[in-house]
Parts: C-alpha cells; structure tokens; sequence
C-alpha cells in the first residue's frame, strides 16, 4: 500500500500506472507529512499520548527516541535527522508523522525492515512536471533496510517482538491490549465510511492544475486541466490531431466529472471519441489524463 499525507495531492504523490498494475492500495491518513510505503517488510508502529502543555505536542524527537534505543542495542548507530527520519549512515529508514487532537498526540512512523525497494522506487516515481499544486510534497530520500545493518539475521517479526518488549520493560505500567469484537466492529465501519472511498483518498486533494503532453496514434496531444476536491472543473485538449466534431463540446462533456479513471470511462462510452480525436481510442485518451 501507499499512504498518503492528510494535505497531499494524492495523484502527483503515486505513479499510477504502477500501483493499477500491481493492484496497490492507496489510503490517505489522517496526519500530515509525505507518503510512505508499506509492503511485509515494512514495520508501522503508533504512540498515542495524554499531554498537558502546548510544548509537548509535536515531539518527533521524543517518541522516535525508543525507536533508536532499540536500534542500538542491535549495534545500529541510528540517528534522528532532519524534521521527521531517523537514519544510518545518512539514508533513510524511518518516516514520521504526528496528528494532534486537543491534548492528545497520535505519534506514528515506518521501519522498513525488509522492504522491496524496487517496488518502493516504482509506486512513488512521479513526473513532476504533471502537477502543479500547493499539496505537501514528499522529499525523496536514499533508503535502506534495517535488516543489512544488523550482524545477526532474524525475521521482521522477531524484530517488531524486540522493539515490542523494549517498550513493555520500560514503561511498568504498560500491558497487552487485545481487539474486541466491538473494537473490530469499530474499526472496519471506519475503513468503510472513511478510509476506503474515493471522496477521502483522492477527492480530498487540494486544488491541483494538471498538464500533460503525450504522443498518440491520431497525433500530438496536450492536456491542460484544473481540478477542485478531485472533480474537473475546467480542461482543454490542444495538438495537431483531426477531428470532425468541435473539441469544445468534448471539453465541456467532462466537466464536473472525478479526475478519476472509472468515472472518465463511464462519460467516454457515451461519446463517439474517434469523431472528437481522428484515431485516438479511448484507452488512448484515458491514459493521457493522468
């Protein structure tokens, strides 16, 4: 899966063509920061905190310290850098990400253990060049797995169970906490209602405008478009294609519609595409837009 920052741009974070091949889940969550992605050989790992003063609230420093303790104790000279990573040897292992409600404090990060880095490079490569927007960018940093630093091999379970009873051995009063159905309950109608729509994960994005030039059998063609809360607002198709019908009114036919590709597909079938674009299909034209 990718998950997205809270004030990103969804589809200027993903390489879409990627994730739809490999079939990759895409969630936004709730706090800020850049996205991350997550495979079996990656660790999440959650802090969620009562605090009394203001000073306290936004403290990567603080709940990523347990993190590097553990590290270290393995021989790992890991170490806090920049706003949010923790790092060996200056390349990346742990991304972080801090949403705070009133005084309470929900601290989360990633570990890539284990990660498949071929596919962590792929589902995040983006062209730049496509979309122009006020979304928090991820800053693309080198990364590495934990797992080629560490002088014993051991599965990613052994070590989440290490970092596991670190934490329970220095907090006294901790204690296992097991999911109730009720809690279950809780949790799938949030992926439902929330965390698994369109609305959330891609028509939340800020208002982003899209460009884009592409070479097709039916010729040239460049693609300008403006999107608000994932809904094309305004779009406009130049090049040295031939079309029998006005573009103008093909324009207009999408306006309104999610920058979304079954939504884009559900308006094409409709619409006679090659009389609009001489020799341009409409897997073509749905590829082009995004």
């Amino acid at each position: 899966s990718i998950i997205v920052g809270k004030h990103q741009n969804t589809l200027a974070e993903i390489n879409i063509d990627y994730v739809k091949e490999k079939n990759i889940a895409v969630v936004r969550r709730l706090s800020g920061g850049g996205a991350v992605f997550h495979d079996l050989g990656n660790i999440n790992f959650t802090f969620i905190q009562n605090v009394e003063s203001d000073m306290s609230k936004v403290d990567f420093k603080k709940y990523t310290q347990p993190i590097i303790d553990v590290l270290k104790q393995l021989g790992i000279d890991a170490k806090f850098e920049g706003r949010n990573d923790i790092m060996i040897d200056g390349r990346k292992i742990s991304g972080n990400a801090e949403h705070v409600y009133k005084n309470r404090v929900l601290h989360h990060g990633t570990l890539l253990f284990s990660s498949k880095m071929a596919d962590l490079s792929a589902a995040l490569k983006v062209n730049p060049l496509k979309y122009q927007d006020k979304g928090v960018k991820s800053v693309r940093s080198r990364v590495t797995n934990i797992s080629e630093h560490l002088a014993q091999k051991m599965s990613v379970n052994q070590f989440a169970d290490i970092i596991l009873d670190f934490i329970i051995k220095s907090e006294p009063s901790s204690k296992i906490y097991e999911y109730s159905e009720k809690d279950i309950e809780s949790i799938n109608k949030l992926v439902e209602e929330k965390y698994s729509t369109w609305e959330w994960n891609f028509g939340y994005s800020p208002k982003y405008n899209f460009e884009k030039q592409v070479k097709t059998n039916g010729g040239h063609l460049e693609i300008y478009m403006h999107v608000e809360k994932g809904v094309i607002q305004d779009i406009r198709f130049f090049g040295d294609f031939f079309n029998e019908y006005e573009v103008d009114e093909f324009e207009k036919k999408l306006y309104g519609v999610k920058h979304e590709e079954n939504a884009i597909r559900e308006v094409l079938c409709m619409i006679p595409v090659q009389k609009y674009f001489h020799n341009i299909g409409s897997d073509e034209l749905v590829s082009a837009l995004f």
